[in-house]
């Protein structure tokens, strides 16, 4: 005699097969994001990172390398972006040095010339409701404020000094050592001020394909310090680069990209301690393999 199961076999399989896809998906092989455009950032995340444009902006006056780094956000009108963001933070009277420096590049880009750059004055003007009802009565509730943006031109001569940035409590990122570096030469420190070296370690991580200089910048309660300015030299060359432009790193991290065979000095541009003799090293894994390790640089502002 023929059994009739009918079709509901073929559901449980498909129900079966869905819930084994999910487990496999989220458990055991999850999705892991690497070297992400920052395009793909949350909006408060893209906010962090036109502020720290914005004030490496102000610091060098580099317009090109600014534009090339708001590009990688994928801002349809990149300025329009940046004064909303610039009155919003003036609107909250939180950080109007942030707001300034956005507005500052904001209309940079308008112009398409750095050599010239406006001054943003924040400013509280009534509105005439507000006049009005504050002539009338004493007691009356207060009314809002309008906060207004006046544009003004200095001279030519004239150069914005460099901006500080707000510090925000980020996690930061912890590198173990997965192997054992091979003999190598410690770097020596010059003293200074204000920033100081916490610590200076050669890290053996076979995650990093690459020899890096990693700093990371840091208050004297820990937190980081994104925007901060670290200059790199080596015999005929130099870079400048700024903390807080991986944000997914930690708001405080910088790296820079070492050449084998080459010997780099870092410094933080604010001024301090002076690590010379920097140069990548080999490391070895217990099986034999031979690759390059990194620096790891703490530096501190007391």
């Amino acid at each position: 005699m023929r059994e009739e199961r009918g079709h509901w076999y073929l559901l449980t399989g498909f129900v079966i097969g869905i819930v084994l896809g999910l487990v496999y998906a989220w458990l055991i092989s999850p999705q892991q994001y690497q070297d992400t455009s920052p395009a793909s950032l949350l909006p408060e995340f893209k906010a962090q990172y036109r502020a720290m444009i914005a004030a490496a902006f102000v610091a060098t006056g580099n317009l090109p390398r600014a534009e090339a780094r708001l590009a990688l956000l994928g801002d349809g009108n990149v300025e329009r972006a940046l004064t909303e963001q610039a009155q919003r933070t003036l609107g909250e009277g939180n950080y109007p040095l942030e707001a300034q420096a956005l507005g500052l590049l904001a209309v940079a880009l308008g112009q398409g010339d750095a050599s010239a750059l406006p001054t943003l004055v924040p400013s509280a003007t009534p509105t005439e409701s507000q006049s009005s009802s504050a002539s009338q009565s004493a007691n009356t509730e207060p009314t809002s404020t309008e906060i207004t943006l006046e544009v003004t031109t200095p001279d030519v001569s004239t150069t914005p000094a460099p901006l500080p940035t707000e510090q925000t409590p980020q996690v930061t990122r912890t590198i173990l050592s997965t192997a054992t570096p091979l003999p190598t030469r410690t770097p020596t420190v010059t003293p200074g001020s204000p920033f100081v070296l916490e610590s200076n370690t050669f890290v053996c991580d076979t995650n990093l394909p690459n020899p890096l200089i990693q700093v990371i910048a840091e208050d004297s309660s820990g937190e980081p310090l994104p925007g901060q300015e670290i200059i790199t030299t080596w015999e005929g060359g130099e870079d400048y680069y700024f903390t807080g432009l991986k944000p997914e790193l930690g708001l405080g991290y910088a790296d820079f990209l070492m050449t084998p065979g080459v010997v780099y000095q870092v410094r933080m541009a604010g001024g301090g301690q002076t690590v010379p003799d920097i140069t990548p090293a080999e490391c070895e894994t217990q099986g034999g393999r031979r690759y390059w390790g990194s620096w790891l640089l703490v530096f501190s502002r007391p």
